[in-house]
């Protein structure tokens, strides 16, 4: 699928483009420059030409900021990747020094560059405009990306410098969604850039660094994935910025769309309430999920200290605690790919679907082993029990008198599954109906 890559220096309107070629509001928008730190990725469909758009942090130079040398590579890189590079640029302000710096770069890379004058929101502000056929990349394109003025040729006209616009929108329909989520911190973008094996993601010392919810394609030793790097989980007190609340429902809403979790927990604190909390939401979503304690080579170790570590967790994570527990340093790599195949197991774990024959010959035997305890004198006996054609492992029990069977006996028929049928990493639901 083409690519198109939007740069342009702070806050011209970048992420507002974005939004409006995806048709939603995927990327943060906020007055504050410098809001959109990674590469961020979307598609767009016009007149039945689809191609991905991929949304940059603002470039600058000679910023002391510890997050403007980033950008600037990732700018480069999304450059490298592009097919077709729209370069924006604002009427209010004219060229600016970073304007004729980007420009030099862009004629530089022989690429296809179409140029976008945005905030052209009135009649006056079009012949401010030609002023940017200064900077040598062809006609200026006139759009205000907040109202829509605009778009449409602008659009036509970036289609018709794609190298191949027409290909199927479903290219990943059906590859599992893994998402990488835990505290701030914890190394969630080191092990997303470690798994790559490139600097995909931004990584400082600063907490708060990702933002926006960042989607890879992973397609390594006999994996495939799509890998999505979240913005750290905080309390909600602690979540004072606009901008962080955003990201924060952003990661919410990339655990809600994903398969498979990989929680990052921080060896050198454990598993905290905001980890209980994060981990809570993953249950409550009914989604799979890895636990993986990060920067292991910072803790100093026993014999037992691995042993002692995987029980403590699980006892935090108790009553489901049937999940992987894999301890990493993503700094020196160590049990990297371990993570990548506990989460393809649990994936393949959380696709399982058990013949309904199987399930009624192994449980109803377990059943008869151990019925349900009789209720104010009356006997409650299983039927029959099926998988039901949901996501997540769901299963449901016919009786006589569902309303009398209690979350402990519910608990044991959920333990019994998973010793006859690993599922290892899932969440299991299981229901009472009426025979």
């Amino acid at each position: 699928m083409s690519l198109v890559a939007i740069v342009g220096r702070p806050n011209v309107g970048k992420s507002t483009l974005f939004n409006r070629l995806v048709g939603m509001r995927q990327a943060i928008v906020d007055e504050t420059a410098g809001v959109t730190r990674d590469r961020h990725y979307g598609k767009c469909e016009w007149c039945g030409n689809i191609f991905s758009v991929v949304d940059t942090g603002g470039y600058t130079s000679n910023s002391e900021d510890v997050f403007e040398e980033e950008i600037r590579k990732q700018v480069m890189a999304a450059i490298e990747e592009a097919d077709v590079i729209l370069f924006l640029v604002e009427v209010g302000t004219g060229i600016t020094d970073f304007d004729e710096e980007i420009a030099d770069i862009l004629r530089r890379s022989g690429k296809p560059v179409l140029l976008v004058v945005n905030k052209v929101d009135s009649a006056d502000k079009r012949f401010d405009s030609y002023q940017f056929y200064s900077l040598g990349l062809g006609d200026p394109w006139d759009i205000s990306s907040a109202n829509g003025s605009g778009t449409g040729d602008m659009l036509d006209k970036l289609v018709s410098m794609l190298p191949d616009s027409k290909e199927d929108a479903d290219k990943y329909a059906g590859v599992p969604r893994i998402t990488v989520v835990g505290r701030p911190n914890a190394g969630k973008s080191s092990i997303t850039n470690a798994f790559l094996g490139e600097e995909r993601n931004i990584v400082t010392p600063v907490a708060g660094t990702t933002r926006d919810s960042i989607e890879s394609h992973y397609n390594k030793f006999g994996h495939e994935f799509i890998l999505v790097d979240t913005a750290g989980l905080r309390k909600k007190n602690k979540v004072n910025e606009d901008l962080e609340f955003y990201s924060v429902m952003r990661a919410i809403r990339a655990i809600e769309h994903s398969d498979v979790c990989i929680l990052m927990i921080d060896a050198q604190y454990g598993v905290e309430a905001q980890d209980m909390a994060i981990f809570n939401l993953i249950v409550k979503n009914n989604k799979g999920c890895v636990v993986v304690v990060n920067k292991w080579d910072l803790v100093t170790k026993s014999s037992n200290t691995m042993k002692e570590f995987t029980e403590a967790v699980r006892r935090k994570l108790a009553p489901f605690s049937d999940i992987p527990v894999i301890f990493t340093s993503v700094i020196k790599k160590q049990r990297i790919l371990d993570v990548l195949d506990a989460a393809a197991k649990v994936y393949d774990n959380y696709s399982k679907r058990i013949p309904t024959s199987t399930l009624n010959e192994i449980m109803l035997e377990e059943i008869d082993n151990y019925p349900p305890p009789s209720v104010k004198g009356k006997y409650i006996k299983i039927k029959y029990v099926t998988q039901l054609p949901t996501a997540c492992p769901s299963f449901a029990f016919f009786c006589n008198l569902p309303q009398y069977i209690g979350e402990s006996y519910k608990r044991y028929l959920e333990n019994k599954l998973r010793s006859h049928f690993d599922f290892t990493g899932c969440p299991i639901r299981i229901y009472m109906r009426q025979k």
